[in-house]
């Protein structure tokens, strides 16, 4: 499949988080996609990401979703139910019925629809065994709902050697730039896209002990889970607009 504008939405997996750049931005999955998408076809592709870290689903498949279908894009890419999952209480149900809805939406819109599922970080974090559980079920409400007209689905969840620590970043919750070159590569074999070189290998991050993990990562994810603060706060979407992606040929 060809694509010459794509827009992504989502939350900090969609943004790129973990996937740091030297100007201290990110880069991320989608972003090696739009690089690939533009590598294979022989006009210019436009990309904007409207992801933002820390979202529920609700605005994502909300607003989000509205301003990625305003756009017009042949391509509309959507994650989103990983930060609800995390929350004390969540409507698994509920969580699969709005992402399904907005695909649905983007479709009648007349997109193409690239449906991902999040990679599986809780071999390495607290409480990753109940997170783990609710993953579980969300997965298997979409997948019952599959194969949707005009939506390719892309199950990073069920991607075993994803859940390895390699492909992790330094918090062990976000992926790594490893973890986002094998989800843009998953993504990318779906759309069969060829797959570019991405470059050298990155290296692994240095590791927190157990004591200052805690300290730099869960104790102030706690901490905006008690006060309803989000590390999404205040931020606005990376590429609002669609734009060129510039390639080196």
């Amino acid at each position: 499949m060809r694509f010459h504008s794509y827009v992504a939405v989502g939350d900090s997996f969609t943004e790129g988080v973990g996937d740091d750049l030297p100007d201290g931005g990110v880069r991320g999955w989608a972003d090696l996609v739009a690089l690939g998408l533009a590598l294979a076809s022989p006009g210019t592709v436009t990309y904007a990401n409207l992801a933002i870290r820390g979202r529920l689903l609700a605005p994502i498949a909300g607003e989000q979703m509205d301003a990625a279908i305003a756009l017009g894009p042949e391509l509309i890419s959507i994650n989103g139910g990983g930060n609800d999952i995390m929350r004390p209480k969540v409507s698994i149900e509920s969580v699969a019925e709005q992402l399904l809805e907005s695909v649905v939406r983007a479709v009648a819109a007349g997109s193409h629809v690239l449906l991902a599922s999040g990679a599986n970080p809780t071999r390495h974090i607290p409480l990753g065994a109940r997170i783990e559980t609710r993953g579980n079920l969300l997965a298997a409400a979409v997948r019952s709902h599959l194969p949707l007209e005009d939506v390719t689905f892309v199950d990073n969840w069920a991607d075993a050697e994803l859940t390895e620590l390699r492909y992790w970043s330094r918090d062990q919750l976000h992926l790594g730039p490893l973890g986002h070159r094998r989800v843009a590569a998953n993504v990318l074999a779906a759309l069969e896209v060829p797959i570019p070189d991405f470059g050298p290998e990155p290296g692994e991050p240095a590791r927190p002990r157990t004591s200052a993990y805690w300290r730099e990562y869960v104790l102030p994810w706690i901490g905006r889970r008690l006060t309803g603060r989000s590390s999404g706060d205040n931020r606005v979407p990376k590429i609002a607009t669609l734009e060129p992606v510039v390639v080196a040929r």
